[in-house]
């Protein structure tokens, strides 16, 4: 395990998100991205909550955004280096991310994520 503050850990997040594609990022829509230091349940690194851009229709309005969470504790947990932790947070932001999408586990688990 290695230990990365608070701050830097929503740095390297900050810099996950800077990597996804402009023409991706700008079609993300009432979506929030926050680190959180454990999850609701062990196991997980991150988690999106909402509803997926593929299951919104007219009636989509008035809604609080979407949420990502990006879980700090478990990853520091699974890692020995910075270096580590830089990679295990761009495959979990871009995992999530592609929930808001609309792109389930099984196929990011198709896609090699």
């Amino acid at each position: 395990m290695i230990d990365v503050s608070r701050s830097k850990f929503e740095e390297l997040v900050a810099e996950a998100l800077d990597l996804i594609p402009p023409d991706l990022a700008k079609v993300m829509d009432n979506v929030v991205v926050v680190v959180v230091d454990d999850p609701p349940e062990a196991g997980l690194l991150g988690l999106y909550t909402g509803i997926p851009l593929t299951e919104r229709g007219e009636w989509y309005s008035g809604v609080l955004p979407d949420r990502i969470e990006i879980y700090r504790n478990p990853t520091l947990a699974i890692c020995e280096t910075e270096a580590d932790v830089v990679e295990e947070v761009q495959i979990t932001v871009v995992h999530e991310i592609a929930h808001h999408f609309g792109i389930d586990d099984d196929r990011l688990h198709e896609l090699g994520w």
